[in-house]
């Protein structure tokens, strides 16, 4: 049987009191149900850099150039960056641009909930649709052309919100 390689790392240090207060904030913020899941965004902003990274260093090559306009429109279409930016750009991007995209935070965000946590339990209830797809993962990043289809259905007494 196959084993799945975790899809984050934990952190180098388990007792650093600042990163400690500082995820526990974020925790608070986003409404995590573990530090689990900040750390699975954490390591997709990791990979992001590590790739912008290598691509400075082979961004004069022809499949450099293409793998360098590859990333960037990744970027753009998860809206972590304007149409056009720069490979520095993506080595400027910090977590909570990455947290801004998660679709627990987009649910609160265009006022489909109460509280960040009322989204999460949306979600995980199966009330949000995302064009026709039910969506039960709050962590899922969202697209900037996915965002304007995100829905929320049976809240309110059967009413359907966020349609305009």
């Amino acid at each position: 049987m196959r084993r799945l390689k975790p899809k984050y790392s934990g952190p180098r240090h388990p007792w650093e009191k600042n990163r400690i207060e500082e995820e526990a904030k974020l925790k608070e913020k986003y409404a995590f149900k573990n530090k689990k899941e900040l750390w699975k965004m954490k390591s997709i902003l990791t990979n992001l850099r590590k790739q912008a990274r290598s691509l400075i260093a082979r961004k004069d090559t022809k499949q450099g150039k293409l793998e360098i306009k590859q990333l960037l429109d990744k970027c753009y279409r998860l809206g972590l960056l304007p149409k056009n930016s720069k490979l520095d750009d993506v080595l400027g991007l910090n977590i909570v641009d990455i947290l801004e995209r998660r679709l627990q935070t987009i649910v609160f965000k265009k006022n489909l909930s109460k509280t960040i946590k009322h989204a999460r339990q949306l979600i995980v209830h199966g009330k949000v649709y995302v064009g026709d797809k039910k969506i039960v993962s709050p962590s899922k990043l969202v697209d900037i052309n996915e965002e304007k289809e995100v829905r929320v259905i049976g809240n309110d007494r059967g009413k359907e919100k966020g349609k305009e």
